[in-house]
C-alpha cells in the first residue's frame, strides 16, 4: 500500500477531513489524493492560488504581507492556511509556496525553496525545504514530504 492510501485509509478511520491552499505545487498535492476512490470521506477542496492577486482575493493573505516578506515566505504559508480554514474549517489544512523552477529564483530565493504550512487542529506547522531537481521534481518532492509529514503528525 503506498504513503498516500496509508494516509488516506488513517484520515478515514480518524474522521480527519483535509484540504489545500496550493501555489507552487498547482494542484498536486490535491489531486494525488482525489484520484484515489473514497476520498469524498475526508477531502474538501483545494484552492489553487498562484499569482498574488489570487493569493489575496481567495485566501485573504495581506498585501502587506505579500509585498515585505514576498510571496514564497513562511508568513505568506501561514497566511494561506488561515485563509484556507476559514473557507474549509477541516481540521488539516496544508499550503504550499515556492520556487519550482526552472526560472525564477533569487540569491535570497533559490529556485527549490518551498514553504509548507500544516494545520492539525488547531496546530500549526511552518517547513522550510530547498530540494533540487527539476520543477516536477522539486513539486513532487513537496507533495511527498506533506504526506510523510501529516502521517506522522496525526
Amino acid at each position: 500500500m503506498s504513503t498516500i492510501n496509508k494516509l488516506i485509509a488513517k484520515l478515514v478511520k480518524k474522521k480527519l477531513k483535509i484540504s489545500t491552499a496550493e501555489s507552487c505545487t498547482g494542484g498536486l498535492v490535491a489531486y494525488s489524493i482525489i484520484k484515489n476512490s473514497g476520498v469524498s470521506k475526508i477531502f474538501t477542496g483545494s484552492i489553487i492560488c498562484y499569482s498574488n492577486s489570487a493569493k489575496i482575493k481567495y485566501l485573504s493573505v495581506s498585501k502587506k504581507t505579500l509585498s515585505k516578506y514576498g510571496a514564497v515566505s513562511r508568513n505568506v504559508a501561514n497566511e494561506m492556511i488561515d485563509g484556507l480554514y476559514k473557507n474549509e474549517k477541516t481540521q488539516i489544512c496544508v499550503s504550499t509556496t515556492g520556487v519550482a523552477g526552472p526560472n525564477g529564483g533569487t540569491k535570497y530565493k533559490p529556485v527549490g525553496l518551498v514553504y509548507v504550512g500544516i494545520k492539525i487542529k488547531k496546530k500549526k506547522y511552518i517547513f522550510k525545504k530547498i530540494y533540487k531537481g527539476t520543477r516536477l521534481q522539486i513539486q513532487n518532492k513537496t507533495k511527498n514530504f506533506i504526506f510523510e509529514k501529516i502521517d506522522q503528525l496525526i
